[in-house]
C-alpha cells in the first residue's frame, strides 16, 4: 500500500488559492486558466479575452490506500461541495476554516468552497508501474522540468513518455501510423501554441474570419491503429485536446484534461474510427467533452470532395464509426455538450456506441446529445448509468456578438435538456449537404439528475425520411425520486416515432 505525491515544476502560470496536506504531507500546487462564464462565439478572428477566464489549481498523485486531506482555502468560505456527488464524502468544516475528509481509492473530482468559481480539481491516479526504458530508440522520453518540444511526430512502434514533473510544451502527431503510446504521468502543455493569423478579419459579422487562422490540436491522429494514452494530464489545448480520424482500436485511460479556455477547446472529439476504449477520464473543456463524429469538412472550399478523400484513404474506405466504450470519466462542461455523437456526422452508420457510468459534474448544455447534421445513420446507441448534476442557478450560455460585450446572465431560471436527440440542417456546420441521416434504437437508462427542476427533454426529427424512431427513456431519477412520463417535460416534432419516455 503506497501513495506518491508527484512533484510539480513552477512555470509563469501561478495560483496558490489553497494549502493542502495529504495524510500530513504538503502537497504542491499546479494552475491552469479555465473559463469563468459560458460566453462563446463562433471564431471572430481573433482569441478569447482573458478576462474571461480565471486561474484556478490542480493537484496530482497516485495512491493505492486510503488517503486524508486537510484543504485550507485562502479565502473566506460557508461550505464545500465535493463534485461528483455520488463519491458520497461529506467533508468537516473545521472551526479554522479547513476541510478534511477521507478518500477511500483512487478518484477524479472537484472540492467547491465557492461554488463554480475558484475549484479545486484532485486527480488521484490509480498506481502503475510502467516499465518504461529511457534508452530505447522508440521511446520519447521527457523527465522533471520544462521541455519545449514543438510539435512531436510519432512513427510506428514509438511511445512518448511524459514522467512526473514534466511539462512538456508540445503538439503531437501521428499519421499513418500502428502500436503508438503516448504515456505518463506529466503535463502535455499546449498553452505555446498559437493560432497562426493569415489575414486582419477583426469585424464583427465577418463571415470569412473562420478561416482567418491557422489553429492546431493537441494530440492529431489520423489513420493510425493501437493508440494506447494514459496517465497524462493536458493542460491549455488551443483546439481539441485529443482528435483521432480514421483511427482503430484507441484505448485512452486515466486522462486528465484541464485548462480549457480558448475557443474550441474541445475535450476528445473523435472521427470515423473503431474500436475505442475511453476509461476513468477526467474532462473541464471549453466546448464538447467526448464527440462520436463523422468528417468534418464544412468549412472547406468543396466539402463533398474534401469527405470523399478522407473516406477513400490507401485503398480502405472509412465511412462508418462504430464500437466505441466511453466509460466511468468525470466530466465538467464549461461550454457545449458533455457526452455528443455529432454534430458533424459525414459517416454512412454511427452505430454499437456505449456511454456509461460517467458523471456530469457541471454543465450549461445538453448533456446527453445526439446532434446528427449530416448523413449518418445513427442507431444502436446507450447512455446508461450516468449522473448529472445541475447548479442551483445555472449560469446561461450565451453567444458574444461585439468584443466589448460583458457576460451578463440574464435568465437564473434557465435550465437545459438533460436529453437530446435531434436530426438537422445546419446552415454552418451541415457544409451545404444535402443528404440528412436518422437517429433509432437509442437508449436512456438509469439517468440520475440532481437538480430542483422539472427534467426537459426533446426529440426532433428533420423529415418523413430523416426521423427520429425507437427512443427510449427509463429509469430516470431527479434527486433520487424516480420519474414516471407526467414528472417530465417532452418536446417532440411529427418527424419522431415510438418514443418511449419512462411509459
Amino acid at each position: 500500500m503506497s501513495f506518491k505525491i508527484y512533484s510539480v515544476t513552477p512555470i509563469e502560470l501561478c495560483h496558490d488559492g489553497y494549502e493542502i496536506k495529504i495524510n500530513g504531507v504538503d502537497v504542491p500546487l499546479n494552475t491552469a486558466r479555465v473559463s469563468a462564464v459560458p460566453f462563446n462565439r463562433r471564431w471572430p478572428g481573433h482569441q478569447r479575452s482573458v478576462d474571461q477566464t480565471e486561474l484556478v489549481n490542480f493537484v496530482s498523485f497516485e495512491t493505492d490506500e486510503p488517503v486524508t486531506f486537510e484543504i485550507k482555502p485562502k479565502k473566506p468560505f460557508e461550505k464545500a461541495e465535493i463534485r461528483p456527488f455520488e463519491l458520497g464524502i461529506t467533508p468537516e468544516i473545521t472551526d479554522d476554516g479547513r476541510i478534511i475528509f477521507t478518500l477511500e481509492k483512487p478518484a477524479y473530482f472537484t472540492v467547491e468552497p465557492y461554488g463554480r468559481s475558484n475549484a479545486l480539481h484532485i486527480f488521484a491516479d490509480p498506481v502503475k508501474i510502467y516499465n518504461i526504458d529511457k534508452d530505447d530508440e522508440n521511446v520519447i522520453y521527457f523527465g522533471k522540468g520544462e521541455h519545449d518540444a514543438g510539435t512531436i511526430y510519432l512513427e510506428s512502434n514509438q511511445t512518448l513518455f511524459i514522467d512526473e514533473g514534466a511539462v512538456v510544451y508540445a503538439c503531437v502527431r501521428a499519421n499513418d501510423a500502428e502500436n503508438i503510446k503516448i504515456l505518463g504521468r506529466g503535463i502535455l502543455d499546449n498553452s505555446k501554441n498559437k493560432e497562426q493569423i493569415l489575414f486582419d478579419a477583426n469585424e464583427e459579422n465577418n463571415f470569412s474570419a473562420v478561416n482567418n487562422a491557422v489553429r492546431e490540436h493537441t494530440v492529431m491522429l489520423n489513420y493510425c491503429t493501437n493508440i494506447e494514452i494514459e496517465g497524462i494530464t493536458i493542460r491549455d489545448s488551443l483546439v481539441y485536446n485529443i482528435k483521432p480520424s480514421g483511427c482503430e482500436n484507441i484505448d485512452i485511460r486515466n486522462v486528465k484534461i484541464i485548462g480549457c479556455w480558448r475557443y474550441n477547446s474541445d475535450g476528445i472529439d473523435m472521427h470515423n474510427c473503431k474500436n475505442v476504449n475511453i476509461d476513468n477520464c477526467f474532462l473541464r473543456t471549453f466546448d464538447d467533452a467526448i464527440c462520436v463524429k463523422g468528417f468534418d469538412f464544412f468549412f472547406a472550399e468543396n466539402a463533398e470532395k474534401a469527405t470523399r478523400d478522407a473516406i477513400y484513404r490507401n485503398g480502405k474506405c472509412y465511412d462508418v464509426f462504430k464500437n466505441v466504450h466511453v466509460s466511468n470519466c468525470v466530466i465538467w462542461n464549461d461550454w457545449g455538450k458533455s457526452l455528443e455523437i455529432g454534430a458533424e456526422t459525414r459517416a454512412e452508420e454511427i452505430f454499437d456506441i456505449l456511454f456509461d457510468s460517467c458523471h456530469i459534474i457541471h454543465a450549461c448544455v445538453n448533456p446527453l446529445d445526439c446532434y446528427n447534421v449530416d448523413y449518418a445513420d445513427v442507431h444502436d446507441v446507450v447512455y446508461k448509468n450516468m449522473s448529472i448534476e445541475f447548479d442551483m442557478i445555472m449560469a446561461r450560455p450565451i453567444i458574444q456578438k461585439k468584443d466589448d460585450d460583458v457576460y451578463h446572465n440574464d435568465n437564473p431560471e434557465y435550465t437545459p435538456f438533460t436529453i437530446c436527440v435531434e436530426v438537422a440542417f445546419h446552415e454552418e456546420y451541415s457544409g451545404g449537404g444535402k443528404r440528412r441521416g436518422k437517429n433509432s434504437r437509442i437508449t436512456f437508462e438509469n439517468i440520475r439528475l440532481y437538480d430542483d427542476r422539472r427534467p426537459k427533454l426533446r426529440f426532433v426529427g428533420h423529415s418523413a425520411e430523416s426521423e427520429v424512431s425507437d427512443i427510449t427513456v427509463k429509469d430516470f431519477y431527479l434527486g433520487g425520486k424516480k420519474l414516471t412520463n407526467a414528472d417530465v417535460d417532452v418536446e417532440q416534432n411529427e418527424f419522431c416515432r415510438n418514443i418511449n419516455v419512462l411509459l
